[in-house]
């Protein structure tokens, strides 16, 4: 086709959609503008008017696009999920994270901990800022805290040893060497993500746009995206 479509999308799945896209681009022969963020970045700038083809951010803020009539009706398409894990340096000692309590011990008795900055729109660190709220420690916690820019930085803040203990989307923690995933939040703190994808209103490419996306949710790829430390939605 030669077309090359613009792609605004969340960071929590930018491992896929760059691995994927990579083997689009040579089967199809269109070009990808891939551009990351955090998915409430992302759609703030769409709502500021930015133009693109492809939207790919969380189910929320997918809904807020369309309820603002941005998306292109019945294009919208679920992804695939993600689950907030705790991770440690490699070499380290594993916190016990195995009841909620237990987490809470490890969290307290952590000298730092990062996560991503809920005022960057990160859909995780505004989950798990709110959960601290909820427990009755986001004081204790936020005098230690080292707040990132998004869920890669999270990783390699723990991996370059500027924080102890972290948590974060498992995807976004996988691809950064040096660091070790302890695992998923426990019981009830446990909490999933879906992510979403739309074609922009406004694209003048939408059948590439669809292309695009129907590649990414065809079934071929699913184990890609399971090892990739999300569940797919298709």
């Amino acid at each position: 086709m030669g077309d090359t479509i613009k792609i605004m999308s969340a960071g929590a799945v930018k491992v896929m959609v760059v691995a994927l896209g990579a083997d689009f681009e040579r089967d199809s022969g269109i070009k990808l503008d891939l551009n990351f963020g955090t998915a409430g970045a992302q759609a703030d700038k769409i709502k500021a008017g930015e133009a693109t083809d492809l939207v790919m951010v969380s189910q929320s803020g997918i809904q807020s696009l369309d309820k603002l009539n941005l998306l292109k009706p019945g294009s919208i398409v679920d992804l695939a999920s993600t689950v907030t894990g705790v991770i440690v340096r490699d070499g380290t000692p594993k916190p016990d994270i195995s009841t909620p309590d237990a987490f809470v011990k490890a969290m307290m008795a952590a000298p730092s901990v990062a996560w991503t900055d809920p005022k960057a729109g990160g859909s995780g660190g505004i989950m798990f800022a709110a959960m601290l709220e909820k427990l009755g420690i986001a004081d204790a916690i936020n005098k230690k805290a080292v707040l990132c820019k998004g869920g890669y930085d999270v990783a390699a803040a723990v991996a370059e040893g500027r924080a102890a203990f972290a948590t974060t989307l498992i995807s976004e923690a996988l691809p950064v060497k040096g660091v070790t995933i302890v695992g998923p939040l426990p019981g009830e703190l446990n909490f999933k993500n879906m992510y979403s994808a739309a074609i922009h209103v406004g694209s003048t490419k939408t059948q590439a746009a669809q292309a695009f996306l129907d590649y990414l949710t065809d079934k071929s790829t699913r184990a890609r995206w399971i090892d990739a430390g999300m569940e797919p939605a298709f």
